[in-house]
């Protein structure tokens, strides 16, 4: 998810709707060039780039007149433009809902969907596909399959779907299909091959939870994303947060419930070397979702930050598991499990390594052999330091 001000949002709007025939056009070469099976690249025709909070995004059709989209991608916006392929936009208005996790519906009558769309629910081994709005290509695309990683966590009500198809900005709001274009989910957030979906079967939930009985909870949960997300933009210049600022992103975020944006809000910290409080968000997250791969990626490297070898191992061991050939987790291992006191961590690192990147290998045998002295712990700033 990208962060962009209110003015940026009219311009992009505006970009689109001046270039709606050039749209069309290459949506037209985009179904044209879709090397997916048949089934995904029929699929497409159901999802839709949007504009309102976030300028650009991707919503799903479920069903005539009714698309489901990420709540971000809106916040407490109330309308949000959909472009269609053919040229032109339409409005849709946005359906209050209190349901908590990063899903919602967007009304716009006039879309009418090619019959009923099949869901299932995703298994180890299966391609995955995402379809999404393009932004350099300015129209609906279908990526490269990939495969799950973690299966949603159980017993955790807003748990994802972890998957390493490909996803990239404008994505938010679209559909992963398996290879007979069935709906396995809604496209949410990720990056650097850590992706996250949220698993199709909330689109009932969703649906229970959503009406205009909720429009001022339903605003308040928007307006507490829009806050959240303006106050991380502000911080990203930021030398130092002061403490009222602290306080306000910590509140707002966490009134969101988007897990995403907890992790952004521990990133933030971490930059300013507020080490308890960005520790604080990233175990918020995982309470929430214990499979989120990127909050434990997170984790792990804030907790190295402060010294916190031991409180690091518990993650990187996890990750190790899940990315045995991702050569940034694999060099953690090796120094985690090294300077944190485990051993079979640190032989087992070296052991993929050597297996996946064999020139890192006699790097992280040199560093498990002689065992060099930690780095000292980085002073933590607490609030109100100066």
């Amino acid at each position: 998810m990208r962060v962009f001000n209110p003015v940026r949002t009219l311009l992009f709007a505006a970009l689109l709707l001046a270039s709606s025939a050039g749209t069309a056009e290459a949506q037209s070469e985009a179904q044209a060039r879709c090397k997916a099976p048949d089934a995904v690249c029929k699929a497409a025709e159901r999802v839709f780039s949007i504009a309102s909070f976030d300028p650009t995004a991707s919503a799903v059709l479920i069903e005539t007149g009714l698309l489901v989209t990420n709540r971000h991608a809106v916040a407490d916006n109330q309308r949000a433009q959909i472009f269609l392929p053919a040229g032109g936009q339409v409005l849709a208005d946005v359906v209050p809902s209190v349901y908590a996790g990063d899903l919602i519906l967007l009304r716009a009558p006039d879309l009418k969907a090619p019959g009923d769309w099949a869901t299932a629910e995703a298994a180890a081994g299966i391609d995955l596909y995402t379809i999404g709005f393009d932004v350099g290509r300015g129209a609906i695309r279908v990526y490269a399959p990939g495969r799950m990683l973690l299966p949603r966590a159980p017993g955790k009500p807003l748990a994802r779907l972890h998957h390493d198809a490909f996803n990239q900005p404008g994505n938010s709001g679209g559909a992963l299909v398996d290879a007979e274009g069935r709906l396995v989910a809604i496209v949410a957030s990720g990056g650097e091959g850590r992706n996250e979906a949220i698993p199709a079967a909330e689109i009932e939930k969703l649906k229970s939870l959503s009406g205009p009985e909720h429009l001022a909870a339903s605003r308040a949960i928007g307006e507490a994303t829009r806050k959240c997300v303006e106050a991380l933009d502000a911080a990203r210049g930021a030398r130092r947060l002061a403490p009222k600022n602290v306080s306000f992103i910590k509140e707002h975020c966490t009134r969101s419930n988007n897990r995403q944006l907890w992790d952004l809000a521990g990133q933030t910290f971490g930059r300013q070397r507020m080490v308890d409080d960005s520790v604080e968000m990233f175990t918020r997250a995982l309470d929430q979702d214990p499979n989120a791969i990127n909050s434990m990626f997170a984790m792990a490297i804030i907790l190295r930050l402060a010294g916190r070898y031991a409180d690091e191992v518990v993650h990187l061991k996890r990750l190790v598991d899940i990315l045995p050939a991702d050569a940034e987790v694999l060099r953690l291992g090796v120094q985690a499990g090294t300077w944190g006191g485990d051993k079979a961590l640190a032989e087992k690192s070296w052991k993929l390594l050597e297996r996946h990147h064999p020139r890192l290998a006699p790097l992280a045998r040199d560093f498990i052999d002689n065992n060099p002295t930690p780095p000292g712990r980085r002073p933590k700033r607490q609030r109100g330091d100066r």
